[in-house]
């Protein structure tokens, strides 16, 4: 395990990427384009080398094989650098991906900057899988060395972060660049074929929806060995911590606001909602449930609900309601009286190699150009909304909370050493910032 000391400020990240964005700008144009003219391989880095980050990167690998792009594995970046060598060595020994592999050990990265060293070690495409909390800062520093990004959701845990992530974004769309977002559901064809459905007016005017994600507890209850700071720790359990995950309406319910957004057309006006910590076991400072009203222009009203509850009812779903009948938005629109309007009679393949596909055929310049920076920041603004409502009780303007909140969570310094999270938020003493 290596440890990094090392103080990573803002100030710092943006030094150290000065250099790469240099070389970045003198290319003139974006990689999307240069892969267009012809180059033959993809390098790919990743960086997060967790559960999250080893699917992504295997699935990319898988879509590389259905749309005949060749693509090399050639970095990989971890807080923990360990891992980033653990999951490299298991790719190899791995007859289904060993020749897909070309990194060595001196091509693992650990430490906070780990992610400076990948994207300046030679890659084509960054996957980031971190937590959350980290992702803003990742991305951004990708776009400014001229790199494409798929990025797993969320991309940020608060205001401070939403605005890099969408001023990022302008700029890799700026520079051409791919970037593809880990919201999945926007890469099945079921749920393209509804939208479009939604969108054309089969049910008429929208009303109104209620999204959910109702199910058992995720929990990171990861011991903590004497003389651990306690930064360490809380990424250890990242899950556990709203400066790491953004808490579970953000990190797990923004794929149901996905398509909340994609069907409404537009992000929020407002939010308010309640929540709260009751049977929540491991350590930490997130919620166990959050029920949040959003209000969309035109005075529509969608409902959100999202629990971590074990023994409870489990719900994982979208609805939307229009003035002629429903939809799951994932393949049905049934009139108000049950009888069907429409059914989806396509064919798709899993939607998270489909992502994959998507994005290397961007990069190709062989399919669509996929840019989905703002798209996912807005999506996931949204849960972040929800959750400033529910942890201060108060009802919060879109525009305020993207333009004026100075909210930013977590430490100054990304450093291990001591660190005290802000305690369980509770409604009408957390102020709103």
């Amino acid at each position: 395990m290596e440890n990094s000391n090392k103080q990573v400020t803002r100030r710092d990240f943006l030094k150290g990427t000065a250099a790469v964005a240099g070389a970045a700008a003198l290319a003139g144009i974006g990689s999307h384009y240069a892969y267009a003219a012809g180059s033959d391989t993809v390098k790919v880095g990743l960086i997060g080398c967790g559960g999250r980050g080893t699917g992504a990167l295997k699935q990319c690998l898988q879509a590389s094989e259905l749309n005949k792009v060749d693509v090399k594995v050639v970095a990989f970046g971890d807080l923990w650098q360990n891992k980033a060598t653990g999951f490299m060595d298991s790719l190899k020994k791995d007859p289904k991906t060993a020749s897909k592999v070309t990194a060595t050990a001196e091509h693992c990265f650990g430490g906070f900057d780990n992610y400076q060293k990948l994207i300046a070690s030679g890659v084509d495409l960054v996957c980031i899988a971190t937590p959350p909390g980290f992702r803003p800062l990742h991305f951004e520093a990708a776009v400014k060395a001229g790199k494409n990004v798929f990025m797993e959701k969320p991309v940020c845990v608060d205001p401070w972060g939403y605005r890099i992530v969408c001023a990022a974004a302008a700029e890799a769309e700026q520079k051409k660049l791919t970037v593809v977002a880990g919201t999945q559901r926007r890469h099945s064809k079921r749920y393209q074929e509804t939208i479009a459905q939604l969108h054309d007016g089969k049910l008429g005017k929208l009303v109104g929806g209620q999204f959910y994600w109702m199910g058992g507890p995720v929990t990171h209850q990861r011991p903590r060995p004497e003389g651990m700071s306690d930064i360490e720790w809380q990424v250890l359990n990242w899950y556990a911590w709203s400066w790491t995950c953004g808490d579970h309406i953000v990190e797990q319910h923004v794929h149901n606001l996905d398509i909340m957004l994609w069907a409404m057309g537009s992000p929020p006006e407002s939010a308010v909602g309640i929540g709260g910590r009751q049977v929540r076991p491991e350590p930490g400072n997130i919620y166990d449930h959050h029920a949040v009203e959003y209000t969309f222009p035109g005075g529509v009203k969608c409902a959100s609900y999202c629990s971590h509850w074990p023994k409870a009812a489990g719900r994982v779903s979208e609805r939307i309601v229009g003035e002629k009948g429903t939809s799951n938005c994932s393949g049905s629109l049934t009139g108000h009286g049950g009888e069907k309007i429409w059914n989806f009679a396509g064919e798709e393949i899993d939607h998270y190699v489909q992502e994959h596909v998507d994005c290397l055929a961007s990069i190709k310049g062989t399919g669509k150009y996929m840019m989905e920076g703002k798209q996912v920041a807005d999506s996931t603004f949204s849960a972040v909304l929800g959750r400033m409502c529910t942890y201060t009780g108060r009802e919060i303007k879109w525009d305020w909370a993207t333009k004026v909140s100075k909210l930013k969570l977590g430490p100054e310094k990304l450093e291990f050493g001591p660190y005290t999270p802000d305690p369980v938020a509770k409604p009408g003493v957390t102020e709103l910032i």
